[in-house]
C-alpha cells in the first residue's frame, strides 16, 4: 500500500490487533518501579503487575513521544516512497502531537514533495483506537489516503468517550479533581462520569453514589447518544477491571444488537493517571 497509518501506544488497542495488522507504533514511556518502560502493550509489564503495583502505592509516571523519533520514523517512510498519517493522541492530554507537527515542518523543509499528515484525533485511550480501527479498516478495503483523512476528521467528534473511575485520589494527582472533592468523594462513594470533550480534555460531567450506578451512567450515555447502533464496533476499556467491562457489556447487548463488542485494558501510561479500576466506553454518536 501507498498510505502507512502510524499510531501511538494511547490507543491502548490489544496487541495481537497492531500485529496482525503490522501498525507502526511510536510508544510514550512511563516510570515504573525505578526504571523507565516502554508503553508496549503489556508485553514488557503485565497490565496486572502494573495495576497491582500501582494499587500497593506505586506511583508511576508518564513521558512523551520526542521530536528525534518523530522524525526518524517519519523520514523512513518518506525515503520509501509512502504517504503517511499519524492519528495522535489528544493534544490536551500530551505534548506528542505537538512534537509530531514539529517533526513533520521539519521534514517538509527538506523533502518538499513528502505527503505527511498529521491528525490531533482529540481522543483517548479506546477512543482514539475506535478511530484506527476504522481508518485501518478503510485502508485495507481500498480507501485513498484522502478518504481516509475525511472520514477521520468528519467523525472524530462524533466519537463519544464516557468515563468512571474507582478512586478520584488518581484525578487529584493530575488535577482532574480538587484534594477537598477527592477526600469527601472518597468517603461518600462518589464516583465521577467524566468524557473526553471536544477540545480532547477529560471533563468531569456528573457524580453518581456507588460503583453499579455509575457503570448505569456509562451505558445510559451510550443508550441516549448512540446512531445505527447494530452497524457499529464497541469499544470498552478498564484499568484491570475486567468483570465490570464485561457487565457493562451485557447492559448493552441486553438492549442493541450491535455488531461486536471490543474489551482490553487501560495501558500503563493513561492509566497512571486514571489509576486501577478505570472504566471507559466508546462509540460513535451524534457528537460527544
Amino acid at each position: 500500500m501507498d498510505t502507512v497509518i502510524l499510531i501511538d501506544s494511547c490507543t491502548d488497542l490489544p496487541y495481537r490487533y497492531i500485529k496482525e495488522h503490522n501498525i507502526p507504533v511510536f510508544h510514550l514511556t512511563y516510570h515504573f518501579q525505578g526504571r523507565d518502560n516502554k508503553d508496549d502493550f503489556g508485553q514488557s509489564v503485565d497490565y496486572k503487575t502494573f495495576y497491582d503495583a500501582v494499587r500497593g502505592g506505586e506511583m508511576p509516571t508518564t513521558s512523551q513521544v520526542n521530536v528525534d523519533a518523530y522524525t526518524r520514523t517519519f523520514r523512513s517512510y518518506i525515503e520509501q516512497g509512502k504517504s503517511v498519517l499519524y492519528l495522535a493522541f489528544s493534544s490536551a492530554l500530551s505534548g506528542s502531537y505537538n512534537s509530531s507537527v514539529m517533526a513533520r515542518d521539519m521534514l517538509l523543509e527538506e523533502y518538499p514533495d513528502a505527503d505527511i499528515t498529521v491528525i490531533d484525533t482529540k481522543a483517548a485511550s479506546l477512543g482514539e483506537g475506535l478511530l484506527v480501527w476504522h481508518a485501518v479498516n478503510l485502508l485495507e478495503s481500498g480507501a485513498a489516503k484522502d478518504e481516509i483523512v475525511q472520514w477521520v476528521e468528519n467523525n472524530k467528534l462524533k466519537l463519544a468517550h464516557w468515563f468512571t473511575v474507582e478512586d478520584l485520589n488518581h484525578l487529584k494527582r493530575g488535577g482532574r479533581v480538587s484534594g477537598v472533592a477527592a477526600f469527601i468523594g472518597t468517603i461518600l462513594d462518589i464516583k465521577p462520569i467524566l468524557h473526553v470533550d471536544n477540545e480532547g480534555r477529560l471533563i468531569p460531567v456528573s457524580k453518581v453514589k456507588g460503583r453499579k450506578k455509575s457503570i448505569k451512567a456509562l451505558f445510559e450515555k451510550l443508550e441516549d447518544t448512540i446512531v445505527n447502533p447494530e452497524e457499529q464496533v464497541i469499544f470498552i476499556s478498564h484499568g484491570d477491571s475486567e468483570e465490570d467491562a464485561r457487565h457493562l457489556a451485557d447492559l448493552i447487548r441486553s438492549r442493541f444488537k450491535v455488531r461486536d463488542i471490543l474489551i482490553n485494558y487501560v495501558g500503563p501510561v493513561i492509566g497512571a493517571h486514571s489509576g486501577p479500576g478505570t472504566l471507559a466506553l466508546f462509540f460513535l454518536a451524534e457528537k460527544r
